[in-house]
């Protein structure tokens, strides 16, 4: 079976303060989404699932099937609250998703083969796609999974701190969870996690999480069941989110498998508040100067 690339676009972009998922940021008016489709296309991906939400589904696709029409099938779901409740109702104060573990349960009526999962608006670099789809193609299965692992350098801010999933690597190099630094700079030449009194330093080959995901279709049952006992716990706590990572650490806990760290070189960029979107700009046109990428990705 050919691997499935899932995007996860149905965020409400609260920091952000608008769709930042469809906002422009390419020569041609490509957004960060057209060039993650372009570097699966290239890799040998063969079908993309959108995760959106259905009130701005039919401006979305406006944009995205014309130019996406026999280059790659698609897929749209709909992240809906009230989607595999499993005997609860939605709160009332309830108004955000449930997370981006509630979103690839989203996606299980439309997916049989492997996976991966990546977030719409950050940059991956199309390294991370062959590296994927390699691993999806030929190391994926039940009780093997992956993540894609960048150097915490090449995802550093210029404009101060940042706050990374550190991945924490068991004694075969397999993920054995991942550590939450909220402060993450460069000081001093060394990488350094400055959070309340104290300063930790941070190996130079420390691998981050940048939400992407190899999965193989097993882990829908795994994710459902886990979903209900969110839901059991958590039901009344309108800020509460099902998220992958704590999926993926019940997932090792519970003795289902493994977790493969994969390490790619290539760099990320991405948009969390308004300020992120001329430095986006910025780097998307020094790739197009250099010829990584064509000026106009899809004519």
């Amino acid at each position: 079976m050919k691997p499935t690339l899932v995007i996860m676009a149905a965020g409400m972009a609260s920091r952000y303060g608008s769709m930042k998922q469809i906002q422009q940021f390419g020569p041609s008016g490509e957004t960060i989404m057209d060039y993650s489709i372009y570097d699966a296309i290239k890799a040998g991906f063969q079908k993309v699932v959108f995760i959106i939400r259905k009130d701005f589904a039919e401006d979305f696709k406006n944009i995205f099937e014309p130019k996406l029409k026999g280059k790659i099938e698609t897929e749209y779901v709909f992240q809906e609250m009230d989607k595999y409740l499993q005997g609860h109702s939605v709160p009332a104060e309830r108004t955000k998703p449930w997370g981006t573990a509630h979103a690839i349960l989203c996606t299980k009526d439309v997916i049989n083969e492997p996976f991966a999962v990546i977030n719409a608006d950050d940059f991956y670099g199309n390294d991370s796609f062959k590296k994927a789809h390699d691993f999806l193609k030929t190391d994926c299965s039940e009780d093997v999974y992956a993540i894609i692992g960048y150097q915490l350098a090449n995802t550093l801010s210029e404009h101060g701190t940042v706050s990374r999933g550190v991945c924490e690597l068991d004694a075969n190099g397999n993920l054995a969870g991942i550590k939450e630094r909220l402060k993450i700079s460069r000081q001093d030449r060394v990488m350094v996690d400055d959070e309340g009194d104290s300063k930790t330093e941070i190996p130079e080959d420390a691998k981050a999480s940048m939400n992407f995901w190899c999965f193989h279709p097993s882990i829908f049952s795994f994710v459902e069941n886990g979903f209900k006992e969110f839901l059991d716990q958590n039901i009344n706590n309108p800020k509460a989110e099902y998220l992958i990572p704590l999926v993926a650490d019940q997932w090792i806990k519970a003795g289902e498998g493994v977790i493969k760290v994969i390490p790619t070189s290539a760099r990320w960029f991405g948009v969390t508040y308004k300020e992120d979107a001329p430095v986006v700009q910025r780097n998307l046109t020094e790739l197009v100067d250099n010829k990584s990428y064509p000026d106009n990705l899809w004519k």
